[in-house]
C-alpha cells in the first residue's frame, strides 16, 4: 500500500487567466439601411456627378445633368438639392445651360453641362463643365468645351474656356460702295452686295459688316454692329437704293470707312477688311495717299474692285483707272485687285472675292498652332489647385489630348512639343485621349506635381505626371504605363494623402475595363512614392465574383471615415451586379491603403430602383450634422447620401469577490445546503474613436456562461437559476467604468484544482443605430475564477501524509506458535524460511480485515492517491469508511495491474486523520 500528493495548483493559483477573442464582421461604419435617395430625371441622367457644397452653414447637394433639357436644347444643368429636409428631396435646377458666352456663335445642344463637376473648398465656389460645348466658324463647327464658375450662392460668376480660340472669321468687314450716277443698272450692284453678303459667316464671333455709299457725298447705309446674321443683312442690302452724285469721291468713302464706319462697332483684335466698289477714277484722287497711308497704320486689308461698264460702253482706255484701284488695293495686286467688263459681271467674282477674304492670314490656316486645340473637349476632367483650375482636353492635337489650365494671370496652354517626347508623332493615330482624368500629388521634393491619364496611349494607356513651367511649357517628370490592351488604364486617378501630413502617400490608378480571371472586372493599381518616384505596389481586391463592373470607374480619397486617423478610399464599379452598381471602401494604414476592402455597398441592397450607382463619389463634409463626414454616390436618375455611423471601442472586464473561492467559508445555503456564495461583476468602459462623441451613452447586450463540460456543475449563477444561456443588457457612459453584478455559488466537488472559467459575450444593443463596434474589436472574453487552498501566503502547500495499517492477520511465527504449536526454538527455524513481510491466512479462513490510518500531518494535501495491491490468492471485496467525515475515498481499477486499487483521497485532503476499513475475501 503506498500513499502519494501532486501539488497541481502551482502557477494557477497566482491569478486569473483572461482570453480575448477578436470580432470580425462583413459590413462596417457606413450605414447601408438608411439611405438618402434623392430623385431626379433619368433622361437627363441626373446623378451623372456629385459634390457636397455649403452656403451660409446649410448643406447642398450640387448634382449634374448632362442631358438636362433647357428649351428645345438638351443643353445639361445643374441641380441644388437642399438635405436639410429629412422627408423630400427638395431640388431646383440652376439654369447654367442658359448661360450664353457673348460675341460667340455658339452650338449648345448635347454639350453635356454637368458631365465634369469639381468644388473649390478655398470659396465654397464650384465650377460645372459642358466638354461638347461647340462654337460655329465659318462652316464648321468647333467643340473647344467650355466650363461655368458658379459663386457660393449659386450664381453664376464667369466662364473659363481657356481652348476657346477667335474663329478664322473674326472679321470687321466694311463695304465701301460706289453709288454715283454712272453706275447702271443699281440692281446689278445690289444683287453683287447681297451674293457677297451671303458668303459672309455673319454672327457673333465672325464677321459683322458695315456698308457706306458714296458719290459726291457719304452716307453709312448700316454700321458694323446693327446686324448679327446673314439673313438681316441681306434684309438691310435689299433696301438700299442708289444715292447718285455727278462726282466720284473715292478717297472721301474710304476715309470715312477708316475714321467713322470701323470705329462704330469695329471689335478689338478683328481682322479689319475693307472692300471698294466703283466705276471710274475719282475726283479728289490728291487725297487718296494719305487715306491709303491711314488705312496701312489702322491695319485694314483693302479689296479694290473695278467696274469697267462705263469704260467699255463709251470706248474709254481704263488704263488710268485701273492703276488708281490698283494703288488702293493692298499689296499683292494679285490677291486683292479684281476688275469685271460690267456691273452684269459682278455675279462671276463673288466666290473669288469670298475665298481670297477667308484665306487671310490669321483665317482657316490649318499650319497655325492655335488650330490644334479646335476639337479639344476642354472640361472633360477637371481639378482645383491653388492658383486655377486644371482640365483635360481629350480631343487637343487629333485627339492625342492635352491639359490646359485657367488661372487668374491668364490661360496656360502647354505646347504640342511639350508632349513629343511620352506621345511621339507616330503614335499620334492612336487617339491617346490625355486630359480624360487630370489630378495633383504634392511631393515633399518638387512641391506640387500634376497627373494625367491617356487611356487609349499604345492601346494599353498611360498617367503621366508633370509640371508646368510659364504660360506654355510642360515637363514630364514621370510615367506610368498600362499592360494590357483595352483596359483603359488612366481613366482614373486618385492621390491620397493617408495620414494626412500634406504629402501625397499613394497614387491609385484605374483600369476599369481590365480583364482578369475571364471576365471583364476592372483594376485599381496602387503607386507608392519611394525616392522621389511612385513605384508599383499591387492593386486593390474587388469582390471575388464580379464580371463586367467597371470596378475603378471612379476613385475618391476620402477623410477618416473610420475615426483611427487614417485617410480612406472609396471606390466606384457602377456596372456591377447587371449594371446596379456598388461602390467599396478601403481604409488607408500608416501611408498605404490596404488592399482588402472593408465595406462593399452594392445598389440592390440601397433600393431597386438604383442604376449605375458609383458613377461618382464625394466625401468632404459632414451632411447630417453628427459630426462625421458622409458619402456622397451618383447614379442614373438618383443622388444618394449615406451616412457614416461614429465608431466605438467597448473594453469589459469580469472580476468578482472575493477573487478567489473559499471553499473553507459557506456562509450561505443554497437549495438547504451550505455553499459559497461569490459576486461576479461585469464591466464596461466604451469608448468613441472620434473625440466628439465622448460623453455619450450606449447600450450594451451581453450574457455570460459558466464554461464546464460536467454533467455535475461546480457552481450556479444564482441570477438566472442555473447555468444556462441568459442576456442582459446595460447603459454605460463613454469614458467611464459601468458595471452590474451577477451571483453566483458553488456546490461541493471533488475538484478543487482546475479553476472555474466563466464565459462573456458582448454586443450592442441596438446594431442598426447609432455607432458602430470597432473592426476587430473583442466581442467576448473568458475570465478563469481560482479556489484558495488554504495554505500559506506564498499558496504553495507542503503536505505530510503519514499511514499507519492494522490488521488481524497473524505473522509466520504467531502462527508457528499459535496454530502449530510449535516451541519457540522450532518458530524460529520455521519463520527464517520466510519474509517479515509474509502473513499467513489460515484455510478455513474466509474474510481477511485492514484498519487504514491515513493522517496528514502538514498542509492542506491535493491530488492525494491511496495505492492497495494484493497478491494473486485474494479478492478485494470493499473499502468502508469507518468515522463520519467528509472525505471520501473513491477507487477504481488499473487494467494495467489486475491485483491492484487506485484510491482518490477527496480534494483536499486536510490536516486530519482519515480511518479506513478494508475487506479482502480469500479465494
Amino acid at each position: 500500500m503506498r500513499v502519494c500528493s501532486m501539488d497541481h495548483w502551482r502557477g494557477l493559483l497566482a491569478a486569473w487567466t483572461l482570453f480575448i477573442l477578436p470580432g470580425f464582421t462583413d459590413t462596417f461604419n457606413i450605414d447601408d439601411k438608411k439611405p438618402r435617395i434623392i430623385q431626379g430625371s433619368k433622361d437627363a441622367f441626373f446623378g451623372y456627378t456629385v459634390q457636397q457644397h455649403l452656403v451660409g452653414g446649410k448643406k447642398w447637394l450640387v448634382v449634374g445633368a448632362p442631358f438636362d433639357q433647357n428649351g428645345a436644347q438638351r443643353t445639361g444643368d445643374i441641380y441644388k438639392c437642399s438635405v436639410t429636409n429629412e422627408t423630400s428631396s427638395d431640388c431646383s435646377k440652376l439654369g447654367i445651360g442658359r448661360v450664353t458666352l457673348s460675341n460667340v456663335s455658339e452650338r449648345k445642344d448635347n454639350m453635356r453641362l454637368g458631365m465634369s463637376l469639381v468644388t473649390n473648398p478655398k470659396d465654397n465656389s464650384f465650377v460645372a463643365c459642358s466638354p461638347l460645348w461647340s462654337h460655329e466658324c465659318g462652316s464648321s463647327y468647333y467643340t473647344t468645351g467650355m466650363c461655368s464658375r458658379v459663386n457660393a450662392n449659386f450664381r453664376f460668376s464667369r466662364i473659363v474656356a481657356p481652348a476657346l480660340q477667335r474663329c478664322p472669321t473674326f472679321m470687321d468687314i466694311v463695304i465701301v460702295l460706289d453709288g454715283s450716277n454712272s453706275i447702271y443698272p443699281w440692281e446689278e450692284v445690289q444683287g453683287f452686295l447681297i451674293s457677297i453678303l451671303q458668303k459672309f459667316y455673319i454672327a457673333p464671333g465672325q464677321i459683322q459688316v458695315g456698308v457706306l455709299q458714296y458719290g459726291e457725298k457719304v452716307v453709312h447705309e448700316f454700321y458694323l454692329k446693327d446686324y448679327r446674321s446673314v439673313t438681316e443683312v441681306v434684309e438691310a442690302a435689299k433696301s438700299i437704293e442708289q444715292r447718285g452724285g455727278e462726282e466720284t469721291r473715292t478717297a472721301l468713302g474710304i476715309e470715312k470707312a477708316v475714321t467713322e464706319a470701323f470705329q462704330h462697332g469695329g471689335r478689338k483684335g478683328a481682322k479689319k477688311v475693307m472692300i471698294v466698289i466703283t466705276d471710274g477714277e475719282s475726283h479728289d484722287s490728291p487725297d487718296l495717299k494719305r487715306v491709303i497711308e491711314r488705312s496701312e497704320r489702322d491695319n485694314i486689308t483693302r479689296y479694290a474692285v473695278a467696274v469697267l461698264g462705263y469704260y467699255n460702253r463709251r470706248k474709254i482706255n481704263p488704263e488710268a483707272f485701273l492703276n488708281e484701284i490698283k494703288y488702293i488695293a493692298s499689296d499683292p495686286d494679285d490677291k486683292h485687285f479684281f476688275n469685271v467688263t460690267d456691273e452684269a459681271a459682278l455675279k462671276d467674282i463673288v466666290d473669288a472675292l469670298g475665298e481670297r477674304i477667308f484665306n487671310l492670314e490669321g483665317g482657316t490656316n490649318k499650319n497655325e498652332t492655335s488650330f490644334g486645340l479646335e476639337m479639344s473637349q476642354a472640361g472633360f476632367s477637371s481639378h482645383v489647385v491653388e492658383d486655377g483650375i486644371l482640365l483635360g482636353a481629350v480631343g487637343a492635337y487629333d485627339w492625342n489630348g492635352a491639359v490646359l489650365k485657367e488661372t487668374s494671370s491668364g490661360k496656360v496652354i502647354p505646347r504640342r512639343e511639350s508632349y513629343l517626347k511620352e506621345f511621339p508623332d507616330e503614335l499620334k493615330n492612336h487617339a491617346a485621349y490625355l486630359g480624360y482624368t487630370v489630378t495633383s500629388v504634392m511631393t515633399a521634393q518638387r512641391g506640387r506635381l500634376y497627373v494625367s491619364g491617356a487611356p487609349r496611349f499604345n492601346h494599353t494607356g498611360k498617367v503621366i505626371i508633370f509640371s508646368i513651367q510659364g504660360m506654355e511649357n510642360l515637363v514630364i517628370h514621370q510615367s506610368l504605363i498600362g499592360d494590357q490592351i483595352g483596359s483603359y488604364f488612366g481613366s482614373e486617378i486618385c492621390s491620397v494623402d493617408v495620414d494626412g501630413d500634406g504629402v501625397t502617400d499613394v497614387l491609385l490608378v484605374g483600369a476599369p475595363m481590365f480583364f482578369s480571371d475571364g471576365r471583364e472586372r476592372g483594376r485599381v493599381s496602387v503607386y507608392v512614392m519611394r525616392d522621389k518616384r511612385f513605384v508599383p505596389d499591387g492593386s486593390l481586391r474587388d469582390f471575388d465574383t464580379s464580371k463586367n463592373s467597371r470596378f475603378g470607374y471612379a476613385i475618391t480619397a476620402v477623410p477618416d471615415l473610420n475615426q483611427d486617423s487614417f485617410n480612406d478610399v472609396v471606390v466606384g464599379a457602377p456596372l456591377e451586379d447587371d449594371h446596379k452598381g456598388a461602390i467599396y471602401i478601403f481604409h488607408g494604414f500608416k501611408r498605404n491603403i490596404l488592399k482588402k476592402y472593408k465595406q462593399r455597398i452594392a445598389a440592390a441592397d440601397l433600393s431597386s430602383k438604383l442604376e449605375y450607382f458609383g458613377c461618382n463619389i464625394h466625401c468632404e463634409m459632414d451632411m447630417n450634422e453628427d459630426g462625421l463626414v458622409d458619402l456622397a454616390v451618383g447614379s442614373m436618375g438618383n443622388a444618394v447620401l449615406l451616412w457614416t455611423r461614429s465608431v466605438i471601442q467597448i473594453n469589459a472586464t469580469l472580476r468578482f469577490e472575493p477573487p478567489k473561492i473559499n471553499i473553507f467559508s459557506k456562509e450561505c445555503r443554497r437549495n438547504g445546503r451550505e455553499a459559497t456564495c461569490m459576486s461576479a461583476f461585469v464591466c464596461f468602459a466604451p469608448v468613441f474613436k472620434a473625440p466628439q462623441f465622448q460623453g455619450q451613452s450606449v447600450a450594451i447586450k451581453y450574457n455570460v456562461t459558466i464554461d464546464e463540460r460536467r454533467y455535475t456543475p461546480r457552481a450556479v449563477i444564482d441570477d438566472i437559476g442555473g447555468d444556462k444561456h441568459f442576456i442582459k443588457t446595460i447603459r454605460a457612459t463613454s469614458g467611464q467604468n459601468q458595471c452590474q453584478q451577477l451571483n453566483f455559488h458553488v456546490l461541493d466537488t471533488a475538484d478543487y484544482v482546475k479553476p472555474i472559467t466563466f464565459s462573456m459575450e458582448y454586443e450592442l444593443a441596438f446594431p442598426e443605430e447609432g455607432p458602430v463596434l470597432d473592426e476587430g474589436w473583442p466581442t467576448s472574453l473568458k475570465v478563469s475564477v481560482p479556489f484558495w487552498n488554504g495554505c500559506n501566503q506564498d499558496e504553495r502547500c507542503v503536505p505530510d501524509l503519514f499511514l499507519d495499517v492494522k490488521h488481524d492477520i497473524p505473522t509466520a511465527l504467531e502462527f508457528c506458535q499459535r496454530s502449530l504449536r510449535r516451541s519457540p526454538s522450532d518458530c524460529a527455524i520455521f519463520t527464517r524460511s520466510f519474509d517479515n513481510s509474509v502473513f499467513i491466512i489460515e484455510g478455513n479462513r474466509r474474510r481477511v480485515a485492514l484498519e487504514v490510518t491515513l493522517e496528514n500531518r502538514g498542509e492542506n494535501a491535493y491530488s492525494t492517491v491511496l495505492n492497495i495491491t494484493y497478491s494473486q490468492n485474494l479478492q478485494f471485496a470493499s473499502l468502508i469508511t469507518k468515522e463520519d467525515t467528509d472525505i471520501k475515498i473513491e477507487c477504481k481499477n488499473d487494467e494495467r495491474m489486475p491485483h491492484s486499487k487506485i484510491c482518490n483521497v477527496s480534494f483536499p485532503f486536510f490536516r486530519a486523520k482519515a480511518k479506513v476499513g478494508k475487506s479482502i475475501r480469500r479465494l
